[in-house]
């Protein structure tokens, strides 16, 4: 095999829309306040086509509440940077075990056939506790939609990329943690640290088994970010912990995840990142 050449100076110049052509599929992108939202925009910005994952009932039972899709579309459809690119949505219920291979392949669909970009963007909330709080169902229900889905999807996923013509360029994953391997731990959420810490340990596994099909794979830690779960004195509290003096806001993960899906990035893959903004713990 020739060894690459120097990049040309054109080459060196930065695309404003370095995903111009390409499809993505971001799951857990149901309300504005969330990370999901904020990296389907900046994709979307990028220049490329985006199918938005959602499961209402989940948001509708927590604190925060739902969102309505039809506003985050809009909202991701203004970030819009390229003529023909579009943004689509539908539900789905990640707990259901044939539901990530139902979402890949309707996704698919309706992008043209082709999905280059996967976003693993959602997680179950609550149904947690401490160590001596915590039971089997707990376990159950953070390993079947943390973990067992999101490794279902990249299952599905590496199967469409499967069908293109050999080592097709732009494969891209992107899993999510949560610092749980940081200084402390979650032992609040016993449950949801165990089953992010199972993605966080199975990134680079994940990412030799993908390499034949030139896809990379790589997960974020986004640290503490406003979503709109916390206010008061402890919103405040947590803010004093950054050396900036402000939470972690959606869209500052969403511009790292955004990099990872560009071609600058193809040469990072079996990585564990971490987006903390020099969070003091």
């Amino acid at each position: 095999m020739p060894k690459p050449s120097h990049p040309t100076t054109d080459q060196l110049r930065r695309d404003p829309h370095p995903l111009r052509g390409r499809t993505a599929l971001v799951t857990g992108a149901s309300r504005r306040d969330g990370i999901g939202h904020a990296v389907a925009r900046r994709l979307a910005a990028y220049g490329a086509s985006v199918y938005l994952h959602h499961h209402v009932p989940h948001d509708a039972a927590q604190p925060w509440g739902a969102d309505t899709p039809h506003d985050v579309v809009a909202s991701v459809r203004e970030a819009l940077a390229v003529p023909g690119a579009q943004v689509l949505d539908g539900p789905g219920d990640l707990a259901d075990p044939d539901e990530p291979a139902r979402l890949v392949a309707t996704a698919a669909e309706a992008l043209g056939g082709r999905i280059d970009i996967l976003v693993a963007n959602h997680a179950l909330s609550g149904s947690d506790g401490e160590l001596d709080a915590i039971d089997a169902e707990m376990l159950d229900r953070h390993w079947d939609v943390d973990t067992r889905s999101v490794i279902l999807l990249v299952q599905a996923y590496a199967r469409l990329r499967a069908q293109l013509p050999p080592r097709t360029p732009g494969g891209r994953v992107v899993m999510m943690t949560s610092g749980q391997d940081i200084a402390g731990g979650m032992p609040g959420e016993i449950a949801y640290a165990l089953q992010k810490g199972a993605l966080a340990s199975a990134t680079r596994t994940l990412a030799t088994a993908l390499a034949e099909l030139a896809v990379t794979v790589n997960t974020v830690n986004p640290g503490p970010v406003d979503t709109g779960y916390l206010s008061g004195d402890a919103y405040d509290g947590i803010a004093g912990m950054f050396p900036a003096g402000r939470w972690g806001m959606p869209d500052d993960p969403a511009r790292l995840i955004a990099w990872l899906a560009t071609d600058e990035a193809e040469w990072l893959t079996g990585n564990v990142l971490d987006s903390e903004g020099g969070f003091r713990r």
